[in-house]
């Protein structure tokens, strides 16, 4: 089997009212588990991976070759593509020559004529090479790679524009944002969303921020036209939690528990699990 591009998976979770969860990846345990994971349930999956990230593993080409050949060796056969999260120009072309099968531009940080001309020059590329494209209007609030942005809510007539050069699907900001969500977090702005569905006339929308968003209102934003949701918060905390759990219970000084093997596993197999329960959430369980 080989990585497919996220334009069919998503379509299809657009027609029929549930969405795709797209893991950010940080190494080889995090591609494990998510496709361990999404196996188990029968569920297409897209696999992201920052340019952050990318630099921490050695660069896109090694992100796209480890992944291929995890999922190669695992004999996964569901549908899995590996994606560009909010991907700078240039990072985006470079993943196109990688190997990776969608890819963000996120130009929401330029002005619009500006963004406009980029994401139409990434688009183009792109799906000559068969790869899907997402683009991005309206920051998404919260810190990313050390880029932070106030959160503001996309312009629907922005977002029609974008949406009108072909993008496969598209981002916009309605109130979410990334990290962990404080206490007083107003909420996703209904409304707005129900604004930048209609302008977009029926194209896919993603949910940026996925990690810690109420279940109620993750459910309702699928409903109006969300079909890709980003997680990567809550697979950190709950990898995080495990670990420290088992050090805490002394499990790293007992025989060979040392070993870097024995010691992620709990963090690798807590990922599954919060995995399996998120994407029974969103609704692509045993929709492979």
């Amino acid at each position: 089997m080989v990585l497919v591009s996220a334009k069919e998976m998503i379509e299809k979770a657009h027609e029929g009212h549930y969405a795709i969860g797209a893991f950010n990846i940080n190494n080889m345990e995090w591609t494990k588990a998510i496709l361990a994971a999404c196996q188990q349930a029968n569920s297409p999956v897209i696999l992201q991976v920052s340019e952050g990230a990318a630099k921490y593993m050695c660069g896109f080409k090694q992100c796209a070759d480890m992944v291929k050949n995890i999922h190669d060796h695992m004999g996964i056969t569901v549908p899995v593509a590996l994606h560009l999260d909010h991907g700078t120009f240039e990072g985006a072309k470079a993943c196109i020559e990688a190997g990776f099968t969608s890819v963000m531009f996120d130009g929401s940080h330029y002005d619009f004529a500006e963004n406009l001309e980029k994401s139409k020059e990434i688009i183009k590329l792109a799906h000559s090479q068969g790869v899907s494209v997402e683009c991005e209007v309206g920051g998404i609030g919260g810190t990313e790679d050390g880029v932070t942005s106030n959160g503001e809510l996309a312009d629907p007539k922005e977002c029609a524009e974008i949406a009108s050069l072909g993008v496969d699907f598209l981002a916009a900001g309605i109130g979410n944002i990334h990290g962990v969500y404080p206490a007083d977090w107003a909420g996703l702005n209904f409304e707005r969303l129900s604004e930048i569905d209609a302008a977009v006339n029926g194209k896919p929308l993603v949910l940026h921020g996925g990690s810690g968003i109420p279940f109620d209102q993750v459910h309702k934003a699928i409903t109006m036209g969300v079909s890709k949701i980003n997680v990567n918060t809550d697979l950190q905390i709950v990898f995080a939690k495990a670990t420290r759990e088992y050090i805490e219970a002394g499990k790293d000084q007992q025989g060979k528990g040392f070993d870097p093997r024995k010691l992620l596993k709990p963090g690798a197999d807590a990922i599954v699990a919060k995995v399996i329960e998120m994407v029974n959430q969103f609704g692509s369980a045993d929709k492979a």
